[in-house]
């Protein structure tokens, strides 16, 4: 005879209980790239609007740091202790003038390291030839020149010479880079002569163009007695160019007025060439805020791009979201899914218009020969942009895709 076993009742809080498998990192990534494989030109598509965006914030901020950095390289170059002095007005609103002692005055202050001068020679038009119409003087001015102003303002000749102690005395010049393209001049030599004030000049010199001293490349360049001996000039210092040590600059600045005028430091101008470049610099930051406003603007169309396409996947695969719902998955892992995947598209856009950003910036600062300069917090924030966008633009869409039921889905 057999022997029944009783059978036991199991207390229900005692019972195995089944928990959802978890999705681990490398299956999130593999599960969100699914639907980037089947569809590979809609995802090219949606990256490619995301990396136009990227592209565009790359290359502008790059391409503005290698100006910057064109622009810092020339200042370490030239130096930033050039300060320049030039006469004001009067009271009475008149043009003054400078003592013609100034520029030794200057030069008697301690920090001060080199002083030199021009002066504007009036009524001494230049021409090419003594058979030029008046009027046709090509807007080159003819300024009297001392021998160090070469040295202070940091200028370079690019064919000659520079005037010396004998050619200073004489019916020579030296012409600015621009004043030599307007006539027509590509290098000097003794049977070079250009036509100044009613009298032939020879040409001894061309000079490089000058960025702290813009106003010597419009210029024709004679010797200070010269220009005293045979153009009338005055002998007034029109603009004074000093150099001092570095940490006295301001110090310097403070006191120049008063020691090129001590009659009426009211009437002095001082100001440094070095401000002017740091204006250019703050022009280009203020367009490349306008232009970091376009790529933004291309980076929302991106985005807005990547909803589009996830909203569509939603709509496509819904026999799938229904299948995975049948097997077991989670509302979450659904979400996740969508999310991921949203993200890689995000993500591959972004690092493909980073790329395209520095190849931008780098072409151009090879173009101008500058050099390549792209800030480490623009490509992670162009990164770290795309992903915000990403997530933002996939988490509709995942969550509709995560609320689809699995019966809903198959029908």
């Amino acid at each position: 005879m057999a022997v029944q076993t009783p059978l036991r009742l199991v207390p229900a809080d005692t019972r195995p209980r089944l928990t959802p498998a978890r999705l681990a990192p490398g299956d999130v990534f593999r599960v969100g790239g699914v639907g980037l494989r089947t569809r590979p030109l809609r995802a090219f598509l949606s990256a490619l609007g995301i990396a136009i965006g990227i592209a565009a914030m790359v290359a502008v901020v790059g391409i503005s740091s290698s100006s910057r950095a064109d622009l810092d390289r020339t200042l370490d170059r030239l130096g930033t202790n050039l300060l320049t002095v030039a006469p004001g007005n009067t009271l009475f609103g008149e043009q003054a003038k400078l003592p013609a002692e100034s520029v030794a005055m200057i030069g008697r202050i301690g920090p001060v390291t080199d002083a030199s001068a021009t002066g504007q020679v009036p009524d001494a038009p230049v021409y090419r030839t003594d058979r030029i119409p008046s009027g046709e003087t090509g807007g080159i001015a003819t300024r009297a020149a001392q021998l160090g102003l070469l040295d202070t303002v940091g200028a370079t000749v690019r064919s000659g010479t520079w005037l010396n102690a004998a050619t200073e005395r004489y019916p020579a010049v030296v012409l600015g880079d621009a004043a030599a393209r307007r006539l027509g001049l590509g290098a000097a030599g003794p049977e070079v002569q250009v036509y100044v004030g009613g009298r032939w000049f020879t040409v001894v010199g061309i000079l490089a163009p000058a960025p702290l001293a813009p106003e010597l490349d419009s210029s024709v360049l004679v010797g200070w007695p010269a220009a005293e001996a045979y153009l009338e000039f005055d002998g007034h210092p029109t603009t004074v160019y000093t150099r001092s040590r570095e940490e006295s600059v301001e110090a310097v600045r403070a006191v120049l007025g008063a020691t090129a005028n001590p009659a009426a430091p009211n009437e002095v101008q001082v100001s440094r060439p070095s401000d002017a470049l740091a204006a250019a610099a703050a022009t280009d930051e203020a367009f490349t805020g306008l232009l970091l406003g376009l790529g933004a603007v291309a980076l929302l169309v991106g985005g807005v791009g990547v909803a589009n396409t996830m909203v569509i996947s939603v709509l496509e695969r819904r026999a799938e979201i229904g299948l995975r719902r049948s097997l077991g998955a989670t509302r979450g892992q659904v979400r996740v899914q969508f999310l991921a995947e949203s993200l890689l598209l995000s993500a591959l856009g972004g690092a493909g218009g980073v790329l395209l950003g520095i190849l931008v910036t780098a072409g151009y600062a090879f173009w101008r020969q500058w050099p390549t300069a792209v800030p480490v917090w623009a490509m992670a924030g162009g990164v770290g942009a795309t992903l915000l966008i990403g997530g933002l633009a996939g988490l509709y869409p995942a969550v509709r895709a995560a609320r689809l039921a699995p019966t809903e889905a198959l029908a």
